[in-house]
């Protein structure tokens, strides 16, 4: 099983940055940890079905931020000092915070009968109606 989800192209939201919060929510949550090694880009490309030029950019794009390390040869890891560690020291307490409402959602969406896909695409189109009105307000 994968650590990442497909990245979904109808949310109008580029695939790299799909990818790059993926990545991002992974090491804050803990599920990546620093020193942690990230799939190869061809693998994870191919798992992905995306470009694997789509990958590099994201793999490269979180180096310079200080979240990934990339060796040359080995792979890419998560940062084991730095931007990663000081950021998901600081959003630790949000992170719990927000995994428990979220749970609750989830729970109480499927004690309506709700599958995961369903769930999946009211959030989806939540927050791409969300993304449209801030669009549609900071350009008034």
């Amino acid at each position: 099983m994968t650590l990442f989800l497909k990245p979904n192209s109808a949310l109008g939201v580029p695939i790299y940055l799909q990818l790059k919060e993926q990545i991002r929510h992974a090491c804050e949550t803990g599920a990546l940890r620093p020193g942690d090694s990230l799939p190869g880009m061809k693998n994870l490309a191919e798992s992905l079905v995306v470009n694997p030029n789509t990958i590099a950019r994201v793999y490269r794009e979180l180096e310079q931020e200080g979240i990934l390390e990339l060796r040359h040869g080995v792979g890419a890891f998560v940062a084991s000092r730095g931007t990663v560690t000081r950021w998901t020291a600081a959003k630790a307490g949000q992170i719990r915070a927000a995994q428990k409402l979220a749970r609750e959602f989830v729970n109480g969406l499927q004690s309506r009968g709700f599958d995961a896909d369903e769930i999946r695409r009211l959030v989806e189109a939540e927050l791409a109606s969300h993304s449209r009105r801030k669009s549609d307000r900071s350009s008034a």
